[in-house]
């Protein structure tokens, strides 16, 4: 997408120069960055596990793999037919004829999602771990307490999460009916909280913002006014 808009012209100018095109095309950037950091945590907690296997804190290590395996499984499941969906569409119809890979993609973009299970079935895989280990979830939200401060948006979606999943005595149909609520807020925080440990400001805040945040919108494209695309545009490939 990012390939086409820099040498596909129209109204005169370049569509990578087109202000409302930087808009798409750099949240699809925070999409990529947030599924990107998200899945080489989830490696690196396994490579953790397995190495450290003997050590005081393996326990803690794997019960945050399980909860994360789970919680990622949903999201980037759930996500990618939608970020594949509007990256065809920055092609225009180049992005629909066979001779682009762009349709195979987007064929197969909720192949996953099936194949690992539907969403449902991942929503109650996740409350299920945090009711048979309940240290999944302390171990999730001592990971998440580290980035307490980093920004008012995570540290708001994470009370309110918290504020859910503290709750005593919350009825579990309740908990279920809500359960893609939970695994999406869950999955948010996590993404952002890597994104805030391990990538610029620049990155993390608009991601907060834009999904957090008060003003976040439903669609590609729809950021709120304080993200710098300009300084996110520096971050696309190609």
């Amino acid at each position: 997408a990012t390939w086409h808009a820099r040498h596909r012209k129209a109204f005169g100018r370049l569509l990578i120069d087109q202000p409302l095109m930087k808009q798409v095309l750099i949240d699809l950037l925070l999409e990529s960055e947030a599924a990107t950091a998200l899945v080489m945590y989830l490696a690196t907690l396994f490579d953790a596990t397995y190495n450290n296997i003997h050590s005081n804190n393996a326990s803690e290590i794997g019960a945050l793999a399980r909860i994360a395996t789970a919680i990622a499984k949903f999201w980037i499941c759930k996500r990618t037919p939608e970020t594949t969906y509007e990256a065809l569409e920055c092609l225009g119809g180049a992005g629909y004829v066979e001779e682009s890979m762009m349709p195979r993609i987007y064929r197969e973009a909720p192949l996953n999602s099936i194949w690992e299970g539907c969403g449902n079935v991942i929503c109650l895989d996740i409350l299920r771990s945090m009711r048979k280990s309940p240290e999944s979830l302390q171990a999730y939200l001592s990971f998440m307490h580290e980035t307490k401060g980093s920004n008012k948006h995570l540290d708001a979606a994470l009370e309110r999460v918290e504020k859910t999943l503290l709750t005593k005595d919350l009825p579990s149909n309740l908990l279920e009916r809500h359960a893609r609520t939970l695994a999406t807020q869950l999955a948010l925080c996590l993404q952002a909280g890597l994104l805030v440990r391990r990538l610029p400001q620049t990155v993390s805040n608009a991601f907060c913002s834009s999904r957090l945040g008060p003003n976040r919108g439903s669609i590609f494209g729809d950021l709120p006014m304080d993200v710098d695309t300009d300084a996110l545009l520096t971050r696309l490939p190609f």
